[in-house]
């Protein structure tokens, strides 16, 4: 089997919008959802309702995502507001993330596991701050996929030389971001519905897909054989009982790892390297509730049971042989800064959270940090405050087993955690880590 995808979930995309405040994201994603006729009626009443109360002149269809009373009173998105509809093509999820700029951090959230970013425009003001600040971050996220979403045509008289303008000078920006994603601009009025789910009639001169037409049909990456295989320990499985099971045997000798499958697959009889030990051995069964499998999906949790006495716990992880990864103490990582009442700086301690491992760690050199408006890196700070973005320097007290976050998303981010108060305090993506500089790829940059 080539295409190694659960099933269930092959037609799956996971979406986030961003943009500035009142650019229309949650006003375009209502529309998504009631133009596909994807919403049920009460929802739709209840809309109607708050509609009225508010005095709009129309049904408010950004109500559907802003949830939070707040929201509501202020008409800004505050929270990341979780949405899911499908079409007879595909399932999708979609994180409607906020536009102002204090609330960069629940972009970040938002999306952290998207695979396509729709980025708002206000064809009235054209590229602007935010507009490069979620870009940079669709970028360093890897976010695959940009839908470039030139808003409120119809307040410009759906002038095709407004949108070509913004067009040109978003490439423009993009043009010096390490990682361009592949970007689809779509003119449209999320307002009234043109370009959203049907083509407009107001812009003939507009050729390309409809939104839901590109979302329908765009190409997302899948996890196929090829990927390098992580499985990052969870717990250890040991029932201690002395009955025999008619899947398992005598539970009184059973003993397996479990956790989730982040990348690639495992077939019974693969050898594997198992972390920290860094012991080999040979998978013998791969268990889930359903009984034995013969062959792991991403994605989805498994016991797998080895041939050897080999001592791992949570944290750990399981690897093919022949795909060993990086077990260093210190690395270097760009990270988003999200505490608003504590600043980072050399020397800082967190505990740092990365899969199922847990360790502490120090901050031992701020490298740098780039504004994001001219993507210019700044060594003159060397503190971070709230939503500061750029790359520091990491030291564990454990060794961590992890991928470059090019190479894998989930083995290659993590999170720090605040000592004493246990907030999160920052995303971070790690670019490699501190070994000989003629490994090529530790040379990987973000």
């Amino acid at each position: 089997m080539d295409l190694l995808v659960n099933p269930t979930e092959s037609s799956l995309l996971r979406f986030t919008t961003a943009g500035s405040v009142d650019d229309g994201k949650s006003t375009l994603i209502g529309r998504l959802l009631y133009d596909s006729k994807s919403i049920f009626e009460d929802q739709l009443l209840a809309v109607e309702e708050s509609s009225k109360r508010r005095g709009d002149a129309h049904v408010n269809l950004a109500l559907l995502t802003d949830g939070l009373r707040a929201e509501r009173e202020q008409g800004i998105t505050i929270d990341v507001a979780y949405r899911y509809f499908a079409t007879p093509k595909r399932k999708f999820i979609i994180a409607d993330t906020p536009g102002h700029i204090q609330y960069t951090r629940n972009m970040v959230t938002g999306a952290s596991t998207a695979d396509l970013a729709i980025i708002l425009i206000d064809a009235r003001l054209g590229v602007i701050e935010q507009t490069m600040r979620h870009t940079y971050l669709a970028s360093l996220l890897r976010i695959g996929h940009i839908v470039l979403a030139v808003n409120k045509m119809d307040l410009v008289n759906f002038d095709q030389a407004v949108y070509d303008k913004i067009v040109a000078d978003f490439r423009a920006f993009a043009g010096g971001l390490d990682q361009l994603p592949n970007v689809t601009p779509i003119p449209m009025s999320a307002l009234n519905g043109d370009n959203v789910v049907d083509k407009s009639v107001n812009m003939p001169w507009y050729t390309g897909p409809a939104l839901l037409e590109h979302l329908e049909t765009v190409q997302v990456h899948s996890e196929t054989a090829a990927d390098a295989a992580r499985f990052a320990v969870q717990w250890v499985i040991r029932p201690i009982s002395d009955r025999s099971d008619a899947k398992l045997g005598n539970l009184h000798d059973y003993r397996g790892f479990a956790g989730r499958m982040a990348s690639g697959t495992f077939k019974v009889g693969d050898d594997v390297l198992v972390y920290p030990s860094e012991m080999k051995s040979k998978i013998t069964g791969i268990h889930t509730y359903e009984g034995p499998q013969e062959e792991t999906i991403p994605q989805l949790s498994y016991s797998i049971t080895v041939a050897d006495e080999i001592d791992t716990s949570r944290g750990g992880m399981i690897v093919k042989a022949n795909e060993p990864t990086h077990t260093t103490q210190e690395f270097d990582a760009m990270i988003c800064w999200f505490a608003d009442k504590k600043t980072l700086k050399p020397r800082s301690r967190f505990h740092l959270r990365h899969t199922t491992n847990d360790v502490r760690a120090v901050v031992t050199d701020v490298l740098y940090k780039v504004n994001i408006s001219t993507l210019e890196k700044s060594v003159e700070s060397k503190e971070f405050a709230l939503n500061d973005i750029g790359c520091i320097r990491l030291r564990c007290a454990a060794p961590l087993f992890y991928d470059s976050y090019l190479k894998n998303r989930t083995t290659g981010s993590f999170v720090l955690v605040d000592e004493q108060t246990n907030n999160t305090v920052a995303a971070g993506m790690i670019i490699k880590p501190l070994i000989d500089a003629g490994d090529e790829d530790a040379e990987v940059a973000i």
